[in-house]
């Protein structure tokens, strides 16, 4: 399948070919939403905890003799029932991350890839670089290229004048070829790639 190559001020400069092996999968909304929870999983810090009753400072004798008062028996102040005392199946620091295998990882980026060329979000740009990192000058050359919300891939080493100029228009991410990722793709509404970054993918995906 063919797409047409843009440069920065929209003008159309060329042709590119895609890989249907890499951006002409059926779209797959479970593959998806498993690679999306498998990556905000990883992320969160499971630093959360509360303390358990071998962790509450207090004395270990009993309250009260164990017949004869009326009242439950008691073993702990320290206990779940009594203010101050322990937290029953509380939550532990721990890791949230879960595994998801290398081949449905590879699966889901080619399927994100596909979606955005599906529908029609997908801009494919001669080269991603700039004579000057003014944020300016770039923010009015993404109002040509009509780009509001969009992920920007380049090749291995994008352009650093590029990227500085990038940094504070909001809305707009940057990321080298090895960064793609399905998250970062889904979350901004229109994908674009320079020719280094298709070339790049399709090696890698193939």
């Amino acid at each position: 399948m063919k797409a047409s190559v843009k440069n920065l001020k929209n003008e159309t400069v060329g042709e590119i070919e895609l890989d249907e092996s890499v951006f002409g999968l059926p779209v797959r909304a479970d593959l998806l939403s498993r690679m999306v929870n498998y990556q905000l999983a990883k992320r969160r810090a499971g630093t959360h905890k509360t303390k358990g009753v071998s962790e509450i400072s207090g004395t270990g004798k009993k309250p009260y003799r164990q017949k004869g008062t009326g009242r439950a028996r008691q073993g702990s102040l320290r206990s779940p029932q009594f203010r101050g005392g322990a937290v029953i199946f509380g939550p532990v620091v721990r890791s949230h991350a879960h595994d998801l295998t290398k081949k449905v990882r590879k699966l889901a980026l080619k399927t994100a890839l596909s979606a955005k060329l599906a529908d029609g979000k997908l801009v494919v740009l001669d080269q991603a670089s700039v004579e000057t990192h003014k944020t300016k000058a770039l923010a009015a050359q993404f109002k040509t290229l009509g780009l509001n919300s969009a992920l920007i891939i380049d090749g291995s080493n994008p352009d650093e004048s590029f990227m500085r100029a990038s940094r504070n228009i909001p809305l707009v991410d940057v990321l080298p070829e090895q960064g793609a990722n399905v998250y970062d793709i889904l979350r901004r509404d229109t994908l674009v790639l320079t020719r280094n970054a298709v070339e790049q993918l399709e090696a890698r995906l193939k």
